[in-house]
């Protein structure tokens, strides 16, 4: 028996209040009956489609639609950017805003692929620097897939491997070629280059993969800063050719520039003269004030088209 904090909204005089009970979700059920399992996979598809029933019948404002992803816009807010939408996926269909957990190496721990289901989790985030190291690449790709791995049947998005350049800096060797690790695991050295990323992520079978960026802390300037900018351009475009799947894997590219306004700009308008279908704005929260990330979050978004969908990396 595992127990799961799970939130309980209660309305006391008009007032939404929360709380966190511990609820009993056993792991071991017992035998059901065909009838009593045909009960509970018509609650759990229920209770699974009520997000995307609101907009069932009605017009979206905007689409964008490509082979591997569909974006319909239904409600926009008349003071800020936000936006209400569907995004049809390949493995499933997200309601956006969303929140994606991370499952590092394929596993949201202390939870089960079932269980997250009965939360409503649409997208579950892996990485591939450490899928590549373990289980591998070969494992992976006898499995099926992640999806097959893990069991999930809903949508999946990895990262890079980029972030790992700030995380495992120690560890890393950055250059025009790609960036060579010492493996946390065992200590060989691990070259990962723009192809041999989205090679890795294309065996992973992710929705949405991640172009492989030059990822800099957000807390310093100079001239590294606009030198990863424009390393991940280049690595973009190495990244688009390198990749296998474009009909049922989403590639986006990643805003950078740190801190500085003039190098998001030249991030962000070198990306849409490229044809993607979304977006991801990275290289922040990592320790920089609100005000700053608001400020290039908000610059970024003036500049990327606002029909598609927009990933703000890292703000978990």
């Amino acid at each position: 028996m595992v127990y799961n904090r799970l939130i309980q909204r209660t309305k006391i005089s008009g007032i939404t209040k929360y709380k966190m009970p511990f609820a009993k979700t056993h792991i071991h059920s017992p035998a059901l009956s065909e009838e009593q399992i045909s009960s509970k996979k018509l609650k759990t598809e229920n209770l699974l489609s009520k997000n995307t029933d609101l907009y069932y019948g009605k017009t979206p404002l905007s689409v964008s639609d490509y082979p591997a992803l569909k974006f319909e816009i239904y409600a926009k807010c008349s003071t800020t950017k936000a936006r209400a939408s569907l995004m049809h996926l390949p493995h499933h269909t997200a309601q956006t805003p969303m929140f994606m957990p991370v499952g590092t190496l394929g596993t949201m721990k202390g939870l089960t692929t079932r269980q997250l289901q009965d939360l409503d989790c649409h997208v579950i985030l892996g990485n591939t620097y450490h899928l590549g190291s373990k289980p591998g690449q070969e494992i992976i790709e006898k499995a099926g897939g992640l999806h097959n791995f893990m069991n999930w049947p809903r949508g999946l998005l990895t990262d890079s491997g980029g972030f790992q350049m700030v995380s495992l800096l120690k560890l890393a060797n950055i250059t025009e070629e790609g960036v060579e690790f010492e493996n946390p695991y065992d200590g060989q050295k691990m070259l990962l280059t723009p192809e041999e990323s989205i090679g890795l992520q294309n065996t992973i079978g992710a929705d949405i993969i991640m172009q492989l960026d030059d990822v800099v802390s957000s807390l310093i300037s100079g001239p590294r800063v606009e030198e990863a900018m424009h390393r991940s351009i280049r690595w973009l475009d190495r990244c688009t050719k390198a990749h296998k799947n474009p009909t049922t894997q989403n590639l986006f590219p990643i805003v950078q520039g740190g801190l500085d306004v003039n190098l998001r700009k030249i991030s962000a308008e070198e990306i849409i003269k490229r044809d993607f279908s979304g977006y991801a704005i990275g290289g922040l929260s990592g320790g920089e004030a609100k005000d700053q990330f608001w400020r290039m979050v908000n610059i970024s978004t003036d500049i990327l088209e606002e029909t598609k969908p927009r990933y703000c990396m890292g703000v978990g």
